[in-house]
């Protein structure tokens, strides 16, 4: 008899762990509460890049003319037909995800789950009507959602998340967004480029703080964003919101994590803004299903705990994607290996998973992408290295294509050319990252990649040039 998997949440976790399970032949039941694809879809990577690419043909119809292009007339963003459009990309992504689970005899249930006990889960319908399903295997993939804080919480108009950034009808005259993490810097660059008046506050000596990203992207970033009249202040911190009339007023003080401040970054300071968009952090979708009914561990924050099989501490209940939490890497791509890998040992696998080589991509203007280990995080486990870095601008396409900031940085063992790390910041970068990828996962040297042929002209040279540049056989870098 066919092992009977439950999968709650149809993210990019539970749904592709859904599509591996029936694949494994498995009698396997999806259940969503909204709809398929989860954040990722409907809420975050797609919506955005949509919203991304917009931006980008605004700024391109607005340098026309360095491309031998006249253009007359206001050149704006139609905010109608950029929802419309990202709709109606949605929409086709969501129904191409229904045909294939359709195609893999998984069944689709749109409703709320809820544990009742060992081996059952109770899902109140869309039609207010209940059904039982039983399983043998249960996979949770409920993700997460934005952190809401309670000294200035989101009221969907003045203070709001990334959610409602999505489906605002107008632009707004000048935007506030308190992180510089990723999504605050993605939406930084899009609303800027859209015509906002935008400010970022990070509490961090550095925007995209993050201990993947190498540094100097932080820095072409920061100066990429002076570039773009993008206000940034660092090491500083929202202490209230304050809604007066038609404006928002933002006080701004000195960020407690950090102790040696400058006299500028120690006195608080007011702001008036149309809009506050927070963007430092999300919280779990775990409460509300059940989980004390299975005695399921979770930290304090109600982030699933799990081993590296993705198995509970409960015995064939495992779980994948943002609900793990940041102790994991909160990325779609991480999210459905890890439903990969649930799938697989659900029916009886042995798979593990490795964070070692997991590539970031971040949708800035320029992008940002990375993998393997910085120049710090080698160098804190004890690795002899160097470290090669060659600018965009040495590149014919990059002036082809007038993108010509940026860098791409090979950190590698001194000794035998192992490459570590791979740093990148430029056009088209988050693209690139997959040849450095599979570079660090087949264990390849800065010698193999130098003896690869790129073609010319690419982007895709600039790790050729890199790669000569660890060798002491720089050609054009």
């Amino acid at each position: 008899m066919a092992k009977k998997i439950a999968i709650i949440g149809g993210g990019p976790g539970g749904y592709v762990a859904a599509l591996r399970s029936a694949q494994l032949g498995a009698e396997v039941t999806l259940i969503e509460e909204d709809n398929v694809g989860g954040t990722c879809l409907n809420r975050g990577c797609i919506p955005s890049k949509v919203m991304k690419r917009t931006a980008e043909i605004l700024n391109d119809f607005n340098r026309a003319q360095e491309f031998g292009i006249s253009v007359n007339g206001i050149i704006r963003p139609d905010m109608k037909a950029l929802i419309d459009r990202k709709e109606t990309v949605i929409s086709n992504q969501k129904t191409g995800i229904l045909k294939l689970l359709d195609h893999n005899k998984v069944r689709f249930m749109k409703g709320h789950a809820h544990l009742k006990g060992p081996n059952l889960a109770e899902v109140k319908l869309e039609d207010g009507k209940t059904a039982e399903v039983p399983w043998d295997r249960l996979i949770l993939s409920m993700g997460s959602r934005p952190l809401n804080i309670p000294t200035f919480p989101f009221d969907g108009k003045r203070v709001i998340s990334s959610n409602e950034a999505l489906n605002l009808e107008e632009i707004p005259e000048s935007m506030l967004i308190v992180g510089g993490g990723v999504i605050g810097c993605e939406f930084g660059f899009i609303f800027s480029s859209l015509g906002s008046r935008v400010t970022i506050v990070e509490a961090m000596d550095r925007l995209l703080p993050i201990p993947s990203v190498d540094k100097d992207c932080s820095k072409v970033i920061q100066r990429e964003m002076k570039k773009r009249k993008i206000d940034f202040m660092l090491n500083r911190t929202v202490e209230r919101v304050e809604k007066d009339g038609r404006k928002t007023c933002v006080t701004i003080g000195p960020s407690p994590f950090e102790e040696k401040l400058n006299e500028k970054e120690l006195p608080s300071l007011s702001l008036e803004t149309d809009k506050v968009l927070v963007s430092i952090g999300r919280e779990p979708n775990t409460a509300h299903i059940g989980m004390e009914v299975l005695g399921i561990k979770m930290d304090e924050r109600g982030w699933i705990l799990v081993d590296e099989r993705m198995q509970t501490n409960i015995e064939g209940v495992y779980a994948v994607g943002d609900v793990l939490g940041p102790s994991k890497i909160m990325l779609a791509h991480v999210a459905s290996k890890e439903g990969l890998i649930a799938a697989e040992n659900a029916m009886d696998g042995r798979m593990e998973m490795d964070y070692d080589v997991v590539p970031g991509a971040i949708f800035t203007m320029p992008e940002v992408a990375c993998v393997g280990l910085t120049e710090t995080g080698a160098k804190e486990r004890g690795y002899d290295i160097r470290a090669d870095r060659v600018l965009f601008r040495n590149l014919g396409k990059a002036h082809v294509i007038g993108e010509i900031a940026g860098e791409a940085k090979i950190v590698s063992e001194a000794g035998d050319g192992r490459i570590l790390g791979v740093h990148m910041v430029g056009p088209h970068v988050t693209d690139l990252i997959a040849e450095a990828t599979l570079a660090i996962n087949t264990g390849c040297t800065v010698k193999q990649l130098a003896e690869t042929l790129h073609a010319h002209p690419t982007l895709s040279e600039i790790m050729f040039e890199v790669a000569l540049k660890a060798l002491d056989k720089s050609l054009h870098g």
